[in-house]
């Protein structure tokens, strides 16, 4: 029996998520359809220009930060708020 594969088991695989099994029939199905190994090859680069983006705190978020942090003086601990 044929297992059909969608997307989303492309996804788990590209994450590494699937058992080794299931890597065997991936690697299988993609080699066999097309559309699959497309959709594959555009989640890897996506994957990867993901993997280069540098998240940056806003201008506003660090002067929160040290707007808060400038109420301590070395000799009065911070008291934490939830």
């Amino acid at each position: 029996m044929t297992k059909t594969f969608t997307y989303d088991d492309v996804v788990r695989y590209l994450y590494a998520e699937t058992t080794e099994n299931e890597n065997e029939q991936i690697v299988e199905a993609l080699a066999l359809d097309d559309n699959l190994m497309n959709f594959y090859l555009d989640s890897l680069e996506i994957q990867n220009q993901m993997n280069k983006i540098a998240p940056v705190p806003s201008e506003k978020a660090v002067s929160e930060v040290f707007r808060y942090s400038r109420q301590f003086t070395s000799k009065r601990p911070a008291a934490l708020l939830y």
